[in-house]
């Protein structure tokens, strides 16, 4: 195997007295309660040491808080042609992350010779709050240290508290200079020590929009745009120290692209973390890499917010360091977090669109068009296209930091995004469709309705660029809704109607409205052609239960949907439905209603009422011979038996529905039914097994009148007996 020179860390920067330390604002309070102190954002540059050829490593070193880092290195000609990898220790846990490797294909300075001082460094990784550190390089070719370039030097920032949202935090709020741990030794000052704000604690930081620059000779006019400018939290919103970059913004003649990236690191931060990320980045590009500003021009977190970025005016050209080659006809907008593996969210997405839309539409290009660009440099991208200075190459106007260099920022997931990226942000809106109709109901192809419906819909664009939703009826706006809205109303005429929407993207590329529905427009209320009718059926009688059956018929002049029984008990019915078994008490009046439904929603009630009423056989007229029997099976507990043929029994009533009660056994005989004078059945009781309050027999008329019923003993040849537990009738 090849043996492999590692470099290792050296000792940490100490101040005079040891340890590097700096005054710190004292602890305030206010109306919200207790309030931390504020903190500048330091950076502390600790140096890399080889000693021999060969792997060499550092002790797990000790520090005071720091949540960002890089290894950087002297001038910007050399890159790093190798492997370097760290090691950090949670302040909060204790525990020691697994190695992470750092990204060290970064883009140099287009100009370098006008950065005096600027370095060489991989991309900063965002650890969080950590306080222990350990660092190896390696060669490439892994056998020598003499490839790598010279200064190597790990660098922490501290992010600070700068903000009020910040202030209020409870955790530490120890002072964060760093310090090494080497056993028992005393460290020696080995490095230099950068920070990037004076001792003292800086002004309060309220987030207000940072004003554009008045037009000057080298300050352009901001134009306005074709779509709405999202909300940017500004430079102050995130606690920018000015004083870091003190030279004036630059500016180029327009935005013709903007390139994605992503600024690498953890995605488990919190978005109250952001604008301390923000605030690492900036120190590092500034204090590490000697940069004159942060790179980009935007900078966009998992929850969506958007941050300025370099400063000059978020509405302006601002000259970025973000893409090498192309800064000079672009702009740059950095997701927080590392999209190798896993995609941005929807909120960042959507915000990286609006604001790539936004800057776009200044110039007045389509977000999905493509542009010829300009390279400053000869080089190769990612998927190693060569450019050469001076000439003019294709890209899409939303682009991958890829596709202009040769590094994986913004990472295989993110820039598998790009295209969702730039429909959302050129429209028309996406996935439009009409989900349902309320208010209406759909029989086969059509839609009914008695005339106020409300439309509800979907689409798969983000609805902070949607600019508004129309509906349409018969091809005309009859409503419109905001982009957030995802249903609009209307009261439809009579007769029948078209029923659509479509969506206006913030652009002004209108969606083609939906595929159309049917909707008929119909107030007439079904009708009852038979009132609900209460009539006796065959079955087990008792005081409580009555057998009975529910008839109706309902129609409509469209279409019936459903028929349902509200009381005495609830039931729905199918619209062919017309009769239902159901019991009835009796003695009490009961309210039979139901109400017939048409498919529009119209209805009609009908809620007639019905008694049954029980005629113990002790109510009849008697002929013949009967015997009155006891036994709490027979109805009311007695009843009449008699084998003499031509005995007989008779009721008078006013009612429009009759059954004979009667018990029944295997000896039972046979008896003919009168009703008013006329025989109308021999009806046999004869049953295989014993029945008691059995409802044999009965006739039903289409109104109310008085009847009456005889029931007469035919003296069946060996079983002449007839036990009779009386009539019931509906009244």
């Amino acid at each position: 195997m090849k043996r492999r020179a590692w470099l290792t860390l050296g000792a940490v920067v100490l101040g005079g007295g040891g340890i590097a330390t700096y005054a710190v604002a004292s602890p305030s309070a206010d109306a919200a309660g207790d309030v931390q102190p504020k903190r500048p954002v330091k950076v502390y540059d600790l140096a890399l040491k080889g000693t021999a050829a060969g792997k060499r490593e550092l002790p797990r070193t000790e520090t005071r808080q720091f949540s960002l880092l890089g290894v950087s290195w002297t001038g910007t000609a050399k890159q790093l042609e190798g492997r370097a990898q760290v090691r950090t220790r949670g302040s909060e846990t204790g525990e020691w992350t697994a190695w992470q490797d750092l990204e060290t294909t970064i883009d140099p300075p287009e100009d370098p010779d006008e950065r005096s001082g600027a370095r060489g460094a991989s991309e900063p990784l965002w650890v969080g709050p950590s306080d222990g550190v350990q660092v190896q390089v390696v060669h490439e070719d892994g056998t020598t240290s003499a490839g790598l370039p010279k200064g190597l030097e790990v660098n922490l920032v501290d992010p600070g508290i700068a903000t009020a949202a910040e202030q209020r935090d409870t955790g530490d709020d120890t002072d964060p200079a760093a310090f090494a741990v080497g056993g028992t030794e005393t460290p020696a000052p080995t490095g230099s020590e950068s920070t990037s704000a004076s001792p003292s604690a800086p002004a309060t930081v309220s987030p207000t929009a940072t004003p554009t620059p008045t037009p000057t000779a080298t300050t352009p006019t901001a134009p306005p745009s074709t779509v709405p400018e999202p909300t940017i939290v500004p430079r102050s919103g995130w606690g920018a120290d000015e004083s870091l970059s003190p030279d004036p913004s630059e500016y180029n003649a327009d935005v013709k692209a903007v390139f994605v990236h992503h600024t690498a690191g953890s995605n488990d931060y919190s978005c109250e973390e952001s604008a301390s990320i923000i605030r690492g980045i900036y120190a590092y590009h500034t204090q590490t890499e000697k940069w004159n500003d942060i790179g980009y021009n935007f900078l966009v977190d998992k929850c969506g917010t958007v941050f300025e970025g370099r400063k000059g005016g978020v509405d302006l050209p601002v000259l970025g360091a973000h893409t090498y080659g192309w800064n000079r006809e672009s702009a740059g907008i950095a997701v927080l977090g590392d999209y190798t593996a896993a995609g941005a969210s929807n909120a960042a997405l959507t915000s990286v669109a609006r604001i790539a839309a936004w800057k776009l539409g200044q110039y007045g290009v389509a977000p999905d068009s493509t542009v010829q660009l300009n390279a400053g440099a000869t080089q190769k991208n990612f998927a190693g296209t060569s450019f050469t200075a001076g000439t003019a190459y294709t890209f899409d106007r939303i682009s991958g930091h890829r596709d202009g260099y040769a590094t994986e920022c913004p990472g295989n997931s993110l820039y598998d995004q790009l295209p969702t990226i730039r429909a959302w942000a050129a429209g028309p809106v996406q996935g439009l469709k009409l989900t349902s109709l309320t208010g209406a109901t759909l029989s086969g192809s059509t839609y009914w309705t008695k005339g106020a419906i409300t439309a509800k819909w979907s689409a798969t664009t983000p609805s902070s660029l949607i600019s508004r939703f129309e509906l349409l009826v018969d091809g005309k706006v009859v409503a419109s809704a905001a982009g957030t809205a995802t249903s609009a109303s209307t009261t439809l005429t009579a007769g029948t109607h078209k029923v659509a929407v479509r969506a206006v993207h913030q652009s002004g590329r209108t969606t083609p409205a939906t595929t159309a529905l049917t909707v008929a427009t119909d107030t007439t209320a079904p009708a009852f052609s038979t009132t609900p009718q209460l009539t006796l059926r065959t079955g087990t009688v008792s005081t409580t239960a009555v057998p009975v059956t529910l008839g109706w018929k309902a129609a409509d002049s469209q279409a019936l949907k459903s028929v349902s029984l509200l009381s005495p008990t609830t039931a729905t019915f199918g619209p062919t439905t017309t009769s239902s078994s159901r019991t009835a008490k009796s003695g009490t009046a009961s309210i039979w209603s139901m109400k017939a439904y048409d498919v529009a929603g119209n209805t009609r009630t009908s809620s007639p009422s019905y008694t049954p009423m029980i005629l113990q056989e002790t109510s009849a007229t008697k002929s013949g011979s009967w015997t009155a029997r006891s036994s709490t099976s027979y109805l009311g507990g007695k009843s009449y038996s008699s084998g003499s043929k031509g005995a007989s029994l008779s009721w008078t009533f006013t009612g429009r529905s009759a059954s004979w009660v009667v018990s029944r056994a295997s000896t039972s005989g046979q008896a003919y039914v009168y009703v008013d004078g006329t025989k109308v059945a021999t009806v046999d009781l004869k049953s295989s097994t014993t029945k008691y309050r059995d409802a044999i027999w009965t006739k039903s008329w289409s109104s109310s009148a008085k009847h009456t019923v005889k029931i007469v003993v035919v003296g069946t040849s060996g079983r002449p007996t007839v036990t009779t537990d009386g009539l019931v009738y509906i009244k």
